[in-house]
């Protein structure tokens, strides 16, 4: 029986842990997530009967593998397809038609976040939400208790108040690159293999995005599900309708999900929220050229600091620490910030797990790397 720890419930974790779950030999797998809920970024909030997505927008369908997943072995129970092309803007706020953007958007009746539940629910997982992992480590015996510790060099994490999970035979960290970075710098284990994947996370770049979501108690009657700003030189970057998507908005309301380009971003992460909230609103408004835009009837907001990778991870430091059981997953490493990437990531990033030497065995392989 192969133990697994997995530090993160993001997509990727989620997709990994239905392959790892079907090992043969079988397995038990933990997986700690600091926040109280699952899918990272394919994040949804409810308020009111308003169902939203804040952070990923919906689920592109150009991958035939995650196409499978999520249409044949999930359940489609709720499924939606996202209503309305995407149109674009430049910098001076010129709206035009079509960005090609016209495959399927998906999304679920109750947001996107269902995709990351339905996957775990698939499993036999255990789950811990509001659980901050603070280190990784590296040893015999960690926990003192003399059981195993003895023959085998196994993961363990430790949270805030030092309380530690493990052993574990094989770890994944789905966290985004800069928060996976942190938990390795400390790790004691192998100083060079360490250092270099730590760099190599490093040097990741990162887009952060601020989010403003706007309310407002009426219809916008648009031709277009969203905006994108095709040139990147204003200050909004992106304008999604979510009552385009089936089930999120009652009629006769609307909802808009704002992101900042990522300069903008920067400089408010820290300036106050309503002010923030009252730019973002102002910047719609002309965008639109709707001045009831400016005066939503209510807000929410999301600052995602880590974003979206710009581009990927180099390949070979990630691939040798595989040796020793850890492996990192998620869109950093599947190198483009999407959804459907970091599906396809996981996906990959389980059965390389399942096909790896000896996996019942995994314990005794030591630290060679």
């Amino acid at each position: 029986m192969t133990r697994i720890g997995v530090v993160g419930a993001g997509a990727a974790a989620a997709a990994a842990t239905t392959i790892l779950d079907d090992a043969p030999g079988g397995a038990t797998i933990t997986v700690l997530e600091q926040s109280g809920g699952l899918g990272g970024r394919a994040a949804t909030r409810r308020r009111d009967d308003v169902v939203y997505d804040y952070g990923a927008n919906y689920l592109k369908t150009d991958d035939e593998r995650v196409v499978e997943l999520v249409a044949e072995t999930l359940d489609t129970d709720g499924l939606v397809d996202v209503a309305g092309p995407v149109w674009t803007f430049d910098r001076e706020g010129r709206v035009s038609a079509g960005d090609d953007r016209d495959e399927h958007k998906w999304t679920y009746r109750r947001g996107l976040t269902q995709l990351a539940k339905r996957l775990f629910d698939r499993t036999d997982a255990t789950v811990h939400r509001e659980t901050r992992v603070e280190a990784v480590i590296r040893g015999r015996d960690a926990d003192g208790d003399g059981e195993r510790g003895e023959t085998e060099a196994a993961w363990w994490l430790e949270g805030a108040d030092g309380q530690r999970w493990g052993p574990f035979d094989v770890l994944l960290l789905n966290p985004p690159a800069p928060q996976t970075a942190d938990l390795l710098r400390l790790a004691e284990w192998d100083a060079d293999v360490r250092e270099a994947l730590v760099a190599a996370a490093e040097a990741v770049p990162y887009r952060t995005i601020w989010t403003g979501i706007f309310h407002y108690p009426f219809e916008l009657e648009r031709p277009y599900y969203a905006l994108v700003n095709a040139d990147k030189d204003h200050e909004v970057g992106w304008v999604a309708r979510e009552e385009c998507k089936p089930g999120h908005v009652p009629d006769g309301e609307s909802l808009l999900i704002v992101q900042a380009n990522h300069e903008w971003s920067v400089d408010r992460a820290d300036e106050p929220v309503d002010a923030s909230l009252g730019l973002l609103a102002g910047l719609v408004a002309d965008l639109a050229g709707d001045e009831r835009l400016r005066e939503p009837d209510w807000t929410d907001h999301q600052v995602w600091r880590d974003a979206l990778p710009e581009d990927g991870v180099a390949d070979e430091p990630v691939r040798r620490v595989e040796r020793a059981g850890l492996y990192c997953l998620g869109d950093w490493v599947a190198g483009e910030g999407r959804l459907h990437a970091a599906l396809r990531n996981g996906l990959e990033t389980g059965e390389r797990i399942v096909d790896a030497a000896d996996l019942g065995s995994s314990q005794r392989r030591g630290d060679h790397v």
